[in-house]
C-alpha cells in the first residue's frame, strides 16, 4: 500500500461477498455461489460497505477494497493495450466514487450527454475482448480500470475522508 491509510479487515464472509460482485455478478449469484439466503449477503455487503469507510456505492466500496488491501485485487493487465481518451479516463476515478452522471457532469463542467456518452464509451473500451468480457456494471467496470491500472491506490485514496 501506497498512503498512512489504515488497512481494512473484512470478515470472510463480507470479503467474499465483495469479492463476488467485483466481477459484475448479481447479489443473488452471489448468494447463490457461497449457499448462503441473498438476505445474508445483502448484511455482510452492508457490513463490509461500513468498514470500508461508509461507502454506500458498491463501486466506491470494490475502489476503497481493493485501495486499502481488504479484498484481494484483481489480476493487473497490460495497460499499454488499452487506448482510452482523456475525457473517458476523467470519468474513471468519479465512478470509483460512487458518482452518477450528473454529479460528474457537474463536477467536470461537461453537458449531461457528453458525459453519458463518454460514459458508455468507457464501459466498451474497459470490456468486449476475448481476455476482458463486456462490462456489466459501475462496480465491474472499477475492477476492470484497476487492471488496467487506470485507477490506482493513490487516487481512491486521495478522497478518503
Amino acid at each position: 500500500m501506497t498512503s498512512t491509510v489504515a488497512r481494512v479487515i473484512l470478515a470472510p464472509r463480507e470479503r467474499q461477498v465483495l469479492e463476488g460482485l467485483a466481477d459484475g455478478s448479481t447479489l443473488a449469484a452471489v448468494a447463490l455461489d457461497l449457499k448462503v439466503r441473498e438476505g445474508t449477503a445483502a448484511g455482510y455487503l452492508k457490513l463490509a460497505k461500513a468498514k470500508l469507510y461508509g461507502m454506500g456505492d458498491l463501486a466506491a466500496a470494490l475502489a476503497v477494497g481493493y485501495a486499502t488491501e481488504a479484498i484481494t485485487r484483481p489480476e493487473l493487465l497490460d495497460p499499454t493495450a488499452l487506448n482510452l481518451p482523456e475525457k473517458q479516463r476523467d470519468l474513471v476515478p468519479l465512478v470509483a466514487q460512487g458518482m452518477r452522471a450528473v454529479q460528474m457532469a457537474t463536477k467536470l463542467n461537461r453537458p449531461i450527454g457528453d458525459v453519458r456518452r463518454d460514459g458508455r464509451d468507457l464501459m466498451a473500451n474497459l470490456g468486449g475482448t476475448p481476455d476482458c468480457p463486456k462490462i456489466r456494471n459501475q462496480a465491474h467496470l472499477v475492477t476492470r480500470a484497476w487492471q488496467y491500472q487506470v485507477l490506482t491506490a493513490d487516487q481512491v485514496i486521495a478522497w478518503l475522508p
